[in-house]
């Protein structure tokens, strides 16, 4: 799953903290290309990975009302063991990383932008855009192994690149080098955390499978210290 070559941290294993993903899918000749980053080399967490946007949920996050609502089988599977408003708040977490780390705005124009106290929020609002939550599938949650530097309960959103309002010509970051659009192939052939790898693979089934089936929700986590897996 998560991998395993962390420096582990002695005494009681660290306690998740929610956080969220997005994977956007562009449609292209060549195939689908989904976009991804490289970590900083100095960060404790996966340093030099390559990786999906995402990172931890915010306060902010769960006071923003606009951008509609998940889809009722979307809510439902990312609702489980956290309820409705915390699933819209990780929705929309998912949403705010990729703006802040990628550049990439996932919503819509709108014509009445709200105001808001929280600063990423009201950069992604400058560009007068609302973020589009009924365009977002939940396509897998995993917790990071005990004994790690950073423990994170992730979710996983997947969202056609036609639900992309604006990109930023450029993107400077603490966290994502150079942002990039990969085919599932090239995206196989890095440096990858396991998670990631685990998570292409669903992304290309739900790909081939099409838009209109349902698939299992997989939840990779740990019990008792040993790695399992449910479908949700």
């Amino acid at each position: 799953m998560f991998d395993t070559d962390e420096k582990l941290v002695p005494g009681p294993a660290l306690r998740p903290k929610d956080a969220a993903t997005l994977i956007i899918v562009r449609r292209q000749p060549d195939g689908p290309r989904v976009l991804m980053g490289q970590r900083h080399g100095r960060l404790a967490f996966q340093p030099n990975k390559f990786v999906f946007p995402g990172g931890r949920l915010d306060p902010g996050d769960l006071r923003i009302a606009v951008g509609g609502d998940l889809l009722p089988h979307v809510l439902e599977k990312a609702g489980i063991g956290t309820g409705a408003r915390r699933a819209r708040g990780l929705a929309l977490a998912a949403i705010r990383e990729t703006f802040e780390e990628a550049g990439v705005l996932v919503g819509e124009r709108a014509a009445k932008i709200p105001r808001t106290r929280a600063p990423a929020w009201a950069k992604f609002f400058a560009h007068g855009i609302v973020p589009r939550l009924d365009a977002l599938e939940f396509i897998a949650r995993a917790v990071t192994p005990p004994g790690r530097t950073r423990r994170f309960d992730a979710r996983f959103f997947m969202v056609d690149g036609g639900a992309i309002a604006h990109e930023l010509e450029s993107s400077a970051n603490e966290e994502l080098l150079t942002p990039t659009w990969l085919t599932l192939s090239d995206a196989r052939a890095l440096d990858l955390p396991s998670i990631t790898r685990r998570i292409l693979d669903e992304v290309e089934m739900r790909i081939c499978d099409g838009p209109d089936v349902r698939r299992p929700i997989p939840f990779f986590r740990y019990t008792r210290g040993k790695a399992g897996l449910v479908h949700l």
